[in-house]
């Protein structure tokens, strides 16, 4: 089954109050990682998979892409992305990744930004990657780190009384699948796979490794969100780069 947690009311509400903020992980650790993966934006056919409210196809086209589509099974982030980050070039799409259809396109660059955890079928969608892309086409996604998916309660740091985090606890690795937590509402479904299926099924696919990140926060989130310190000890995101 397909998830769209975004047309949730709760938990769209509470998403886009944090996301508004300015002072997430996503701000300081994610995507000035995902963005120093990309080799060159300008004159180039973009495909956004999982677009949320559009902010990644702006900086796209303010970076001199010649055409984004941004796809996302979200009703809410496709309203809101047109609204708010419209542009001339952007075409917005409110479909799922698992059922885009793009006959006869192909992209210089296909990104996604922390989507494919909550996608069942993972060779499926890079099989689709891999048809949409042109030759020497780059593909660039960020997930959550295996290392966070692993463990089937996914509330992994342990901490002493006075709440300080001691370590962290890894389990479950080799048991792929589905995972469940709270996050704004219940039964948020992520699905956890090992590093070597993650890396192994792109290079089955022909896809060629040119980058691997474990981020870290930049100075910025470390000023504003001292937390962004335990990136060191357990990193929260895997970026990967490939190459057609």
């Amino acid at each position: 089954m397909k998830q769209n947690i975004y047309d949730n009311e709760t938990f769209f509400n509470g998403y886009s109050k944090l996301r508004k903020s300015g002072v997430t992980y996503n701000d300081f650790v994610e995507q000035p990682a995902i963005k120093s993966a990309i080799s060159n934006l300008h004159g180039k056919n973009i495909l956004d998979l999982g677009c949320g409210t559009g902010q990644f196809a702006k900086y796209c086209v303010a970076n001199g892409a010649s055409k984004v589509v941004g796809i996302d099974i979200s009703r809410n982030m496709i309203e809101q992305a047109t609204k708010e980050n419209k542009h001339e070039k952007i075409e917005y799409m409110c479909t799922s990744i698992e059922d885009l259809e793009l006959p006869n396109q192909k992209f210089d660059v296909i990104i996604s930004s922390l989507a494919i955890h909550y996608i069942d079928d993972y060779p499926a969608l890079i099989e689709k990657v891999n048809q949409l892309l042109t030759t020497n086409g780059e593909f660039i996604f960020s997930i959550e780190h295996p290392i966070v998916t692993a463990r089937k309660e996914m509330n992994n740091w342990f901490k002493d009384e006075e709440g300080n985090r001691l370590h962290y606890a890894l389990d479950n690795y080799q048991e792929e699948g589905k995972r469940e937590q709270h996050w704004y509402i219940d039964g948020v479904v992520k699905y956890h796979r090992t590093f070597s299926t993650i890396i192994n099924t792109l290079i089955h696919n022909g896809l060629k490794l040119e980058q691997i990140i474990e981020p870290q926060s930049i100075p910025e989130g470390l000023e504003q969100m001292p937390k962004l310190i335990n990136e060191k000890r357990r990193p929260s995101f895997l970026v990967i780069k490939s190459r057609k």
